[in-house]
């Protein structure tokens, strides 16, 4: 296998490529490494296009576990600049045929649903970072310069410290920085959970800390047809642990409005639907209940 193109004696330091991606530090524990056999192969080469995969092919009879190692280190301390794709060719003995591969250990990039043949045999920690630096170099001049999401998160890894001014400004009760707080987060991560969860709950305490809950909902009742009069309303009542009752508001309105309204409720209700998670009953119900109002 060839790996001209990718010398590591012309690559590049690590730190440029991977800065950004760092711009918000990930999670305590988070993995980036995904093991891939035969019916996930074409789902994770997919993900080629948004950032550089990295496969490693090896087998336990291959004796080349330091290896293995070095790579796992390497994808987490690069948090997300790519992903690592594992592939035993011993129970997935078609993806090592379907590249050609003789021996193992072998590792490829894939970059824009391109091959780049990397190496075959060990490498030292160090050798992979150089050959791994060229082609994350590779990537950045072709574009593909996203981030991969963790594929796991260690919950005894300790308190996730990219939350940290965000749980102070929820814990001084100043909601209003603490959405700011997590908008910041989601910039550089859009489709994290975790800030998407907390940034509806702090913007909901933060709508919900200027409300008089028996005025709000006294005067949802005197005016059906007042958007922002249901919108607050179905805040009071989540807050006050009516969440169905909270949602069905919400998608009655739905029903009854039109146009830019309309979708000013919908935006609100599935804003609601983060703070109170997606396996929550009321929310699978809301949920098809919303397809039904829309549909």
């Amino acid at each position: 296998m060839s790996t001209a193109g990718f010398n590591p004696s012309r690559a590049v330091d690590l730190s440029g490529i991977v800065a950004a991606a760092k711009a918000v530090p990930p999670p305590p524990g988070a993995s980036y490494v995904i093991d891939v056999d035969e019916a996930s192969f074409e789902a994770v080469l997919s993900q080629s296009v948004r950032y550089p995969v990295v496969l490693e092919l090896n087998s336990p009879r291959a004796n080349a576990q330091a290896l293995s190692d070095a790579l796992v280190e390497l994808a987490n301390e690069a948090a997300g600049a790519y992903l690592l794709g594992r592939v035993n060719v011993d129970a997935s003995p078609q993806i090592a045929q379907a590249f050609g591969i003789q021996a193992v250990p072998a590792v490829i990039g894939v970059v824009g649903g391109q091959l780049a043949p990397l190496w075959q045999g060990t490498k030292t920690k160090e050798e992979a970072k150089s050959y791994i630096a060229q082609l994350l170099q590779a990537a950045a001049a072709s574009g593909v310069v996203g981030r991969a999401e963790p594929v796991s998160i260690d919950a005894d890894a300790g308190p996730d410290p990219r939350f940290a001014a965000a749980d102070e400004a929820l814990s001084s009760g100043d909601f209003t920085k603490a959405v700011e707080e997590f908008d910041k987060l989601l910039a550089a991560s859009p489709n994290d959970p975790e800030a998407k969860a907390g940034r509806a709950q702090a913007a909901l305490l933060a709508r919900a800390s200027v409300l008089d809950p028996a005025t709000v909902l006294a005067r949802a009742d005197a005016a059906p047809d007042d958007v922002d009069a249901q919108l607050a309303a179905a805040d009071a009542e989540l807050l006050g642990g009516a969440t169905a009752q909270a949602f069905d508001r919400l998608i009655e309105t739905i029903r009854n409005t039109s146009g830019p309204r309309r979708d000013a409720v919908r935006v609100r209700l599935l804003e609601l639907f983060e703070t109170v998670g997606p396996s929550d009953p009321a929310v699978i119900k809301a949920r098809r209940d919303l397809m039904s109002a829309l549909f």
